[in-house]
């Protein structure tokens, strides 16, 4: 049977927000208020107020969460801003207290929140790694044996000596890392702080952390990144508002937020032809776009994407063809697909355009479409026909950056290692 790691029951955590701040207070002013308030609520009463009422606003940031971790376990916490996954991890580190429900943690924590967390700015690097080894329980000799790994992971052994006010950000976070993964905690939670660091430093920050996964400790990772998400996680606990919205294997949580928080917009009717794009010779009547003609699944770079429009002609016996015209949301046009013209009576006319997969990048693009008769008068524009968005899927080689260009096929490459018959000069 497995050991459980983290244990969360109802946990809540609420915040007061808005309203006068507090100031402190002189004695005779405390015992003037003393006095006062009992009057103060008969006063309020007779006037009809509220008992109690004040100008503070109280929200919760988590509400009623509840999970189990196993040990060794990796999993990954995901949702919108201001979801609580921060503030769920700083209770799970002991930075602050839930207001309701609790959580047990069995086995000792390395944390990596946010720039600074842990670190004292008047100490020099050297001093800040032994604080933090000191902190999780670790004797000297044991920091000793980590102490020269740790330096070379950051890369600032020039400014070990140097006290860690005057890093860079950058520089804070590479120290504050390496520290969090080297000294061997049993659960190591990790929040998007990794945002700070340069690509190359966040995919090997990220191979640390499969690396620590796979060496059986536990482990919680924050990510926006749904690539580095799905390649470090096995596991994903979806927050929003601060409750519950989905936990279960990664492959079917993260789409399901995906496709939650896209915005996207994967299909459009217009039933009155007076509003409907279009004319008097015809109007547009459904867009739709789906991978692989279903709605519920999320469209990664590896997914075929099937777009379908549906198109009331008025005119008899016209020649007609459809184009498709992609683009981001800076506005570059990725592509322009026209289809072949053909002749058409009055009625529904159907087109179905096939976008292959590994063709686009990932990002969000704007579906925009038009019918023209005898291939040169337009007939309809509708510039805003739908919205999908692209998501990104690892790779073998573990690359978690964002890939450049609007298109990223997958084109078939040879490679040679017999070079006697082209040498290179």
């Amino acid at each position: 049977m497995s050991e459980i790691a983290i244990r969360v029951e109802n946990l809540g955590k609420q915040y007061r927000i808005g309203g006068l701040q507090a100031r402190y207070k002189t004695i005779r002013e405390s015992l003037v208020e003393a006095v006062q308030v009992p009057w103060r609520g008969v006063g309020n009463l007779l006037r009809g107020h509220k008992q109690g009422a004040d100008t503070d606003t109280t929200i919760w940031a988590l509400k009623d969460v509840s999970f189990e971790i196993e040990s060794g376990e990796a999993v990954g916490i995901i949702g919108r801003n201001g979801a609580g996954k921060s503030t769920l991890l700083k209770i799970l580190s002991r930075i602050t207290k839930p207001t309701k429900g609790y959580a047990e943690i069995h086995g000792r924590i390395g944390s990596l929140l946010e720039v600074g967390t842990g670190f004292h700015p008047e100490l020099t690097g050297r001093e800040n790694i032994y604080l933090n080894g000191a902190i999780l329980g670790m004797k000297k000799r044991e920091i000793d044996c980590k102490f020269d790994e740790i330096v070379a992971f950051a890369e600032i052994e020039k400014f070990m000596d140097t006290p860690v006010k005057h890093y860079s950000s950058g520089m804070y976070v590479r120290l504050a890392f390496a520290v969090a993964a080297h000294l061997e905690p049993e659960i190591l939670l990790v929040d998007e702080v990794l945002a700070v660091g340069d690509a190359e430093f966040q995919k090997k920050c990220l191979g640390k952390m499969g690396d620590v996964a796979q060496g059986g400790r536990t482990v919680l990772f924050v990510s926006h990144n749904m690539t580095a998400l799905q390649s470090l996680c096995q596991r994903a606990i979806w927050l929003r508002e601060g409750r519950n919205a989905g936990d279960g294997p990664v492959g079917k949580i993260v789409p399901a937020y995906l496709q939650s928080a896209a915005g996207q917009v994967l299909e459009q009717t217009w039933s009155d032809p007076q509003t409907a794009p279009g004319g008097p010779q015809g109007y547009l009547y459904r867009v739709n776009i789906s991978p692989d003609g279903h709605l519920t699944d999320a469209i990664t770079v590896r997914t075929p994407i099937r777009i379908e429009f549906e198109y009331q002609n008025l005119a008899p016996d016209v020649l007609l063809n459809f184009s498709l015209v992609l683009y981001t949301l800076e506005e570059v046009c990725v592509l322009n697909s026209v289809s072949s013209p053909a002749r058409f009576p009055v009625g529904a006319v159907r087109g179905v355009c096939h976008i292959p997969a590994n063709l686009l990048n990932d990002g969000t693009f704007r579906v925009r479409v038009l019918v023209v008769r005898d291939t040169a008068i337009p007939l309809l524009d509708c510039a805003n026909a739908g919205m999908f968005q692209v998501y990104d899927v690892g790779r073998e080689w573990n690359w978690y950056g964002k890939w450049v260009g609007v298109v990223r096929p997958d084109l078939e490459w040879t490679l040679e290692s017999d070079l006697s018959r082209h040498p290179i000069a």
